[in-house]
């Protein structure tokens, strides 16, 4: 009989690992809310959680390329023109 593998065939071919997480129904609520916030699946969140916390800690030293989604934090998303406060300022605001 062939060896069952615990990992998905969407993860080999991705590179990731699935498991199971377990979390109260607050903790719950607020990460689904933070995800809606920032245009994220509740999955997508989690991974970029997990992935800035372990940037910060010096645990991850690469760091993945931003894409055109939502994938960074609002203050730090690339894909926006910036606007200078003078800019503003003369159309009116």
């Amino acid at each position: 009989m062939p060896e069952r593998s615990t990992i998905d065939p969407m993860a080999r071919e991705t590179n990731t690992r699935s498991f199971v997480l377990r979390v109260d129904a607050a903790t719950m609520e607020a990460l689904e809310a933070w995800a809606e916030d920032e245009f994220r699946s509740i999955n997508g969140q989690l991974q970029w959680i997990i992935a800035d916390a372990l940037r910060r800690s010096g645990r991850l030293k690469k760091s993945r390329p931003q894409t055109a989604r939502a994938d960074a934090s609002p203050d730090k998303r690339s894909d926006l023109p910036a606007v200078s406060k003078r800019a503003s300022n003369e159309s009116g605001s």
